[in-house]
């Protein structure tokens, strides 16, 4: 009888010895695999490590005595778009001779710049690839915490694919770096950001993207900086623009709107005469789609349209009064004709008023114009009926943040020509003039006709 107990007693104690060993095994995983480990696992995928050769000539400021070095560089990316478009700091990419990327699986790209925003230091690059990439999930800055775990991944000093976490120590700091080059409204955290972690992605818990890696403060340990996503998603949908890429028009303005709960974009006029108003868009639809693309801000929706000819019929869908329905919009071409052709509709402008905008246009937008004279007519050519001389820039004025020189010639702002100072009066005074911030322009200098945007708020 007791040797059978002890028996039993030996069985029970080898067993639950077996489980005990065994346990923590399985266990283990399910402990490890914590929610920061699930984040950069959903994210990583989506991250582009970014190399770069650039050469220095005599007086660069760091090879000053080494003309011609090639000199190496190193940067991150974020990819934006599956068939390639990646969004990185500008510094990454300024000056450089050659891009290249490579993404988590060991795959290498050349790559090339695309479009930048020299003043927010953004920029996106785009490589050619057969297989649809991965992108990064992208959240929203709006509802981030003081002391949020946050999570950088980049590639630090040329270790691809770093990972290093912390929190957000400050959700708003204005930092300058140098003389040319200055923030504002930058989120700081501790998690480390080392050199070539610039242009890759902050993220959150839940694996979205929260701010794009810009800078480390020189001489710190673990204070870096981050662009808000939210301000870095309003200024790539300037840089996916149709009007800027693929030169097509579709006159839909819209804003952004974003919060814990929710994510849209609700468009706010459908300018007269454009694809989107023949298309039906109205005030305060909510686009939900665009050519298959879930869309939460302006970002996904140009980008939803690169690439579609003016022939093509886009299908958006939108919410409108509770309900959704299915718009047809087809883009039309941007060119300098349609400047031209679409004059402003002041017919009566006093004098007084004229001479008023002389001054406006300095305070608004930072320059002073004078009427091009007959003489000069033929240095804008036949596609335009007149221009403005601009005589003077204001320094650290939306024209000039924006590379607007003395000297250059005004053909057009936004939609309207530029003939005389009752056109400038119109854009200044016209109602809607904030929700065309940033404001298009177009000028002639030498035998280039250029363009770019005016930031006007500040």
């Amino acid at each position: 009888m007791n040797r059978s107990i002890r028996t039993s007693l030996s069985a029970a104690l080898f067993s639950a010895l077996l489980l005990a060993s065994i346990s923590p095994r399985c266990t283990a995983s399910e402990a490890r695999e914590t929610p920061m480990v699930r984040a950069v696992k959903r994210a990583k995928p989506g991250v582009a490590n970014i190399h770069s050769k650039k050469t220095a000539f005599a007086g660069d400021s760091l090879f000053s005595t080494r003309k011609g070095r090639e000199v190496n560089g190193m940067g991150t990316g974020i990819v934006i778009d599956p068939r390639g478009y990646i969004l990185t700091n500008h510094h990454v990419v300024n000056g450089v001779d050659s891009l290249r990327v490579t993404l988590e699986d060991g795959a290498s790209f050349d790559a090339k710049v695309i479009s930048f925003d020299r003043k927010h230091d953004l920029a996106v690059i785009k490589i050619k690839s057969s297989r649809s990439l991965t992108t990064v999930p992208m959240g929203t800055s709006s509802d981030l915490m003081l002391g949020e775990t946050v999570i950088a991944i980049g590639n630090a000093f040329g270790y691809e694919h770093t990972v290093t976490a912390g929190i957000i120590s400050s959700l708003s700091r204005d930092v300058e770096v140098n003389e040319k080059q200055s923030y504002e409204g930058l989120l700081q955290t501790d998690a480390s950001i080392n050199p070539g972690n610039s242009g890759g992605p902050l993220i959150n818990l839940d694996g979205e993207v929260v701010g794009v890696n810009v800078a480390i403060r020189a001489g710190a340990q673990r204070i870096g900086f981050a662009i808000p996503i939210d301000e870095a998603r309003r200024i790539t949908a300037e840089l996916l623009s149709v009007e800027q890429l693929n030169h097509h028009y579709h006159g839909l303005q819209a804003k952004d709107h974003k919060s814990a709960e929710l994510r849209e974009m609700i468009v706010s006029a459908a300018q007269s005469g454009s694809p989107a108003e023949k298309a039906g868009f109205k005030k305060g639809d909510v686009v939900i789609k665009a050519a298959e693309v879930d869309v939460i801000d302006r970002a996904d929706f140009e980008r939803a349209l690169l690439g579609r000819s003016v022939s093509d019929a886009i299908e958006v869908v939108v919410r409108r009064d509770d309900e959704t329905s299915t718009l047809s919009l087809t883009l039309s071409e941007l060119g300098s004709k349609r400047i031209s052709a679409k004059k402003t509709t002041a017919t009566v402008v006093s004098s007084k008023r004229s001479v008023e905008s002389v001054g406006e246009s300095w305070k608004t937008f930072g320059f002073r114009l004078t009427p091009l004279p007959k003489s000069e007519r033929q240095l804008v050519g036949d596609q335009y009926r007149g221009g403005l001389r601009i005589t003077a820039v204001r320094p650290d004025s939306p024209a000039a943040r924006n590379g607007i020189r003395s000297g250059d010639i005004l053909v057009g702002l936004h939609i309207w020509e530029t003939v005389n100072h009752e056109n400038i009066s119109y854009v200044i005074d016209h109602p809607q003039l904030t929700s065309f911030d940033p404001l298009k322009f177009y000028i002639i200098r030498g035998s280039e006709t250029l363009f770019g945007y005016l930031h006007l708020a500040r």
